[in-house]
């Protein structure tokens, strides 16, 4: 995806209110899927907020014409949540939500395993301190090709 379709994007999610989570293109750039959420209020507030359809809808709505505007093509545009099983992109994002447990896949491997999940306990000069089954892991934040929350499940 072009950086300054991103930014646009980033500029106006923001501009409203919203963080930009993530970003999807398919069906060759023709169909654009965002995902948004509430940034938190304060140090208080880590968890995710919650988006509703309403949030959802005024940031369509928005980028509908800042897209037209900026002749941007593209065929379909969806706005929803990023779930309970949130991607993690940013070194903010993992500072965020320290004390969550995720689920984490590596670019390469460290200590022979690409996979890991386990409870995020802080985030410091670029690394990230998971505590797994088999103990604290520090993994580079730079070599995380997939990170995701672990929904709690609660009965």
């Amino acid at each position: 995806m072009a950086i300054e379709l991103r930014g646009l994007l980033e500029r106006t999610v923001d501009g409203l209110g919203y963080e930009l989570v993530d970003v999807e293109l398919s069906n060759r750039g023709k169909m654009l899927r965002l995902f948004i959420d509430k940034p938190p209020a304060g140090p208080q507030d880590a968890g995710v907020s919650g988006i509703t359809v309403d949030d959802c809808a005024r940031v369509s709505n928005q980028l509908a014409r800042v897209l037209e505007v900026e002749d941007v093509d593209y065929d379909r545009l969806e706005v929803s949540s990023p779930g309970l099983d949130r991607p993690l992109k940013k070194e903010t994002d993992f500072v965020r939500f320290v004390g969550e447990q995720a689920r984490l896949t590596l670019r390469i491997p460290e200590g022979g395993r690409r996979n890991f999940t386990g409870v995020m306990r802080a985030v410091e000069r670029g690394r990230l301190e998971l505590e797994t089954e088999g103990g604290l892991v520090s993994i580079d934040l730079a070599n995380i090709d997939k990170a995701r929350l672990v929904p709690k499940v609660e009965f």
